[in-house]
Formats: structure tokens, sequence, C-alpha cells
């Protein structure tokens, strides 16, 4: 079992998790309550990794994240390292890649709470900060819960980008899903089955709590009165 790689997935999918529900937190708001007419160009580009192909995700990342041009140029002067392979391009990588996944459920249940309750506090003379904080996080907790499961969960399953932009050293880029891969590679199928088993088994549990989450309360983040009702 390599440990080392799951060490290191664990903390590349907790770290990506939580930079997106801090930095998809606006975006959903903003797909929740817009009535732009580039609200949909916005969904389309948000929604993209959901269906272009991991690889093609990747070798755009590596582009961009190179030391000759792009945010790869800048960090490089910056800091005197490269974005590609390296942790911090696989956290960059990631957290597009997981994107759709994040801020779907939360632009869902800010979408599903309405914008009767926000009214109502800002009747009472509640700001804006404090209106969302105070309204807009607890009723869509349900929402921010299923994104942070989902977010996670496709974090750790990641392959085609994560090879793409991080490549395969041990301790720094190698993560379960690259470490399954050369198992398979070099005929270790034991270890290759008992990551692929213990990945499979995690799949299925998260699965399992998004729909126990969804039959239990249909609508995420919905109120008692339903929302705008």
């Amino acid at each position: 079992m390599d440990y080392q790689a799951i060490w290191l997935t664990i903390k590349l999918a907790s770290l990506t998790t939580v930079l997106l529900l801090v930095l998809a937190m606006p975006l959903a708001w903003w797909l929740a309550f817009s009535r732009s007419a580039f609200k949909p160009i916005v969904e389309a580009v948000t929604a993209l990794p959901l269906i272009l192909p991991p690889t093609v995700l990747g070798f755009y990342f590596l582009i961009l994240l190179g030391p000759n041009q792009g945010l790869g140029k800048w960090w490089f002067e910056l800091t005197g390292s490269t974005l590609t392979f390296s942790f911090s391009g696989l956290v960059i990588a990631s957290m597009v890649y997981s994107l759709p996944f994040v801020v779907q459920p939360l632009s869902n249940a800010f979408a599903s709470m309405g914008t009767k309750p926000l009214e109502e506090a800002a009747n009472l003379g509640a700001g804006p900060i404090d209106r969302f904080f105070t309204i807009a996080l607890p009723q869509s907790k349900r929402g921010i819960l299923t994104a942070a499961v989902l977010g996670f969960a496709h974090t750790v399953g990641e392959f085609g980008v994560v090879l793409m932009v991080g490549g395969n050293i041990p301790g720094k880029t190698r993560v379960i899903s690259i470490s399954i891969f050369e198992n398979v590679e070099t005929l270790n199928f034991t270890n290759a089955h008992m990551m692929s088993a213990a990945l499979l088994a995690f799949s299925f549990l998260v699965l399992l709590i998004v729909f126990t989450l969804n039959h239990r309360f249909p609508v995420f983040g919905s109120t008692k009165n339903g929302g705008d009702k």
C-alpha cells in the first residue's frame, strides 16, 4: 500500500475543497440570483470540466502553468519555482477540475432558499454581510455539505489532469490514482487491487452520503416555508 500517495491525495483533496468552498461561493451566489445576459456563458464555462476530457484540460494547464508564459511565468519570477510538476500546480488544476462539483450544489442551495428571507432581514436592518452569514449560510448548510463531499471525492479520483500537470514524483505529485496506474504497469496487482478497492469503497460511501441527504432533504438549503413561497 502506497501510504505516501494516500496522504498526498488526502492533503490535495482537503486543500482543494477548502479553497473551492471559499472562492466558488461568490460565483455560486451570482449564478443563483443573477439575471445577466452573460449568465449562460458563465454557467457553460463553469461546467466545462464535466464534459471536457481530463487530458485536454491537463494539456492546457501544462501550457498555462509552464515557466515560459501565463500564470506559470509570473509564479516562476515571483518564487523561482515552477507550478508544473509541483503540489501547488496540482492544487490549481484540481480547483478548476472540481469547480462544477462545488459550484452547482452551492448555487442550487442558494437558489432554493429564495430572496424572501434576505429581503426580510434587510428590512430589519441587516447589512449584506450580516445577511449572508446569518441567513444564507445556515439555510444552505446541506448544499454546502454536498459541495464539500463531492468536491473532495472528485479530487480524490483525479487522474488525467494530475498526471499531465504533476507527473509521477513520489512524495510530491504522485497521488492514489497515479500510484494505481504505476502498480498496474509494473504488474504489481496486489497493491493495485488494495488501493482500487479502497477507492471503490470510498466512492460508494460518498454517493451513499449524498443520496441519503438528497432523499431526506429533497431541496438543499430550502426552508419549511419553501423560500419565496
